[in-house]
């Protein structure tokens, strides 16, 4: 009759090499998480501290009714193209509009848009 081993032990090695390879992903994904990140210490100037402007954003909004506003300024159909081009093409511009205008008015204003070369536009609209 052949006896069993006893088993008194347990093999760590392959345990071991799990988590050094864990660790080793786990390291190299913390590296490309901090990227773009270098802590220096700064001197000091005496210089005034310039705060940049953010660029003012254009809000046009199309009612119901089918009128068009500019912020909050009524536009005429015939005026807005003019009223558009008193602002730089790289100002950001909101689109709003309600959901039961008609959807003439908003291809509308988006061919005068897309005429005058407008390109940061963002239609806003509810979750």
């Amino acid at each position: 009759m052949r006896q069993r081993k006893r088993f008194d032990s347990i093999n760590v090695v392959p345990f071991i090499d799990i988590m050094l390879v864990l660790l080793v992903i786990v390291l190299t994904t913390a590296s490309f998480i901090q990227t773009g990140v270098i802590k220096l210490d700064l001197p000091e100037s005496s210089a005034k501290v310039i705060k940049e402007k953010p660029p003012k954003e254009l809000k046009i909004s199309i009612k119901k009714s089918g009128e068009i506003f500019f912020d909050k300024t009524k536009v005429d159909k015939k005026d807005v193209e003019k009223m558009l081009l008193e602002h730089d093409k790289k100002t950001p511009i909101s689109l709003y509009c309600d959901k039961e205008a008609q959807f003439d008015k908003f291809v509308f204003l988006l061919d005068i848009l897309k005429k005058n070369s407008y390109e940061n536009l963002g239609i806003i609209t509810k979750k």
